[in-house]
């Protein structure tokens, strides 16, 4: 396909508070999908009330963009209860579309709150286009694949459906099957299905050898390196392209749960991913190198591309030692910028010292690098150093800034990255 007739995919950023949906949406999110008080599957996140939902849908369209609800739980006898008049409500406050899984919330959605866009949740595993025209034919208007259809599975669907794609490029992957896990239930009695997964994958398991009469012996030796049941995250930067061309309308980042940290530099890096290759695949090339380096400024797991490309190899899809580290500490964020004076008021979230060498970075991929000077409190008295989270500083720059650019430090201490034995090592400064 020519370039000048590509669809612009959606950048679809994460939300799980007000405070990361203005964030998310600053710095380049089309859209965000937030939860709310009711059929989510994130019982810990900081699930929306419906007023909080009436000031991010204001901020939203100022912006030119829209806000999703996710209500993606498995439904038991019981659960639905309420259900109509809570779609109705977002239907009416102005919410863009709800991500529904179980065929029953659906039902009620599509009765009861007519005129709700519904999109279905990869909750639901719908990995061919037999199974899109189905919900196609149930008024669904886009489906957000399962994790694990291939990148030849997805351009094979978009041929034979003009149903919406939204597909997953970068974030946590589940162990399950889209998702769809018990060990949570069996592990700490928290269902994962209905919204209180303890991510039991997560956590380290080993093999035992138990010969009759004879003690337990770990097969692999006691704890091993890997997580025997946890993936990688995935990350498709690298492969914008072939996305775009096999016509995804919707880029998926991950993490309700995330910082906002994480929101703002990951939706950055995609908006500007989707930019360059609309404008030639030779700009794109150009910054993709700038756009990884990028990524690896937040913390997160080891990266992979999921089964995109092919079956995930143990090595790549396990999460073991990691072959790099994220060393890269969110330390603040710009409240105002005094031009005349250039002098930044920032929320320091994290420790800042006089001569720490910091990166301001904010919407439109825009980044610069600056030796913290003249750091002073919120009584306006010069100090060295600042420790306490949330406090009102103010700094020279030597750039100008805008309000909601975020601050960040390589404060990790490491110097040196090396491999002993197949294993990452570090030196510490």
């Amino acid at each position: 396909m020519k370039q000048g007739e590509l669809k612009r995919p959606e950048v679809l950023a994460p939300a799980g508070t007000l405070e990361k949906l203005k964030v998310a949406i600053s710095y380049g999110a089309d859209a965000v999908y937030i939860g709310g008080d009711a059929y989510g599957l994130r019982s810990r996140a900081g699930n929306f009330s419906f007023d909080e939902m009436r000031e991010g849908i204001a901020f939203a369209k100022r912006h030119g963009a829209k806000v999703y609800v996710a209500a993606n739980m498995v439904t038991h006898e019981g659960n639905e209860a309420g259900a109509g008049e809570w779609f109705r409500t977002l239907r009416d406050i102005g919410i863009a579309a709800v991500i529904v899984s179980d065929p029953a919330l659906i039902a009620i959605a599509a009765s009861e709150a007519p005129g709700l866009p519904i999109h279905l949740s990869t909750q639901a595993s719908a990995t061919n286009y037999e199974t899109l025209e189905f919900w196609k034919k149930l008024g669904l208007e886009r489906v957000v694949l399962a994790r694990e259809v291939s990148m030849a599975e997805l351009a094979e669907i978009r041929k034979h459906t003009d149903v919406e794609i939204e597909a997953f490029v970068h974030g946590a992957m589940c162990i399950s099957y889209s998702g769809r896990c018990v060990l949570s239930n069996y592990m700490s009695k928290r269902d994962a299905n209905r919204g209180g997964c303890s991510q039991s994958c997560r956590w380290k398991y080993d093999l035992y050898d138990m010969p009759y009469g004879a003690e337990r012996r770990s097969v692999q030796g006691e704890i091993p390196e890997d997580f025997s049941m946890s993936a990688v995250d995935m990350s498709m930067i690298e492969h914008v392209p072939d996305l775009i061309e096999n016509g995804v309308d919707s880029f998926k980042i991950e993490g309700r749960m995330k910082s906002i940290h994480y929101v703002s530099t990951v939706s950055n890096v995609y908006k500007r991913a989707v930019d360059a290759y609309l404008e030639s695949p030779e700009a794109f090339e150009a910054i993709k190198p700038a756009l990884v380096d990028e990524l690896w400024k937040v913390a997160q797991r080891e990266l992979a591309t999921g089964f995109y490309y092919q079956t995930p190899s143990e090595n790549e899809q396990l999460f073991g030692a990691r072959r790099k580290i994220p060393q890269y500490k969110f330390v603040g964020e710009v409240v105002s910028f005094d031009e005349a004076t250039m002098t930044a008021t920032v929320r320091q979230r994290n420790v800042i010292t006089t001569g720490d060498e910091i990166e301001f970075y904010g919407p439109g991929f825009r980044h610069f690098t600056a030796i913290v000077e003249n750091l002073c409190n919120e009584e306006g008295e010069r100090i060295d150093r600042a420790p306490n989270p949330m406090e009102l500083l103010t700094m020279t720059v030597p750039e100008r800034v805008e309000p909601g650019d975020m601050i960040r430090k390589n404060g990790s201490g490491l110097i040196n990255l090396y491999e002993e034995n197949g294993v990452a090592k570090t030196v510490r400064a």
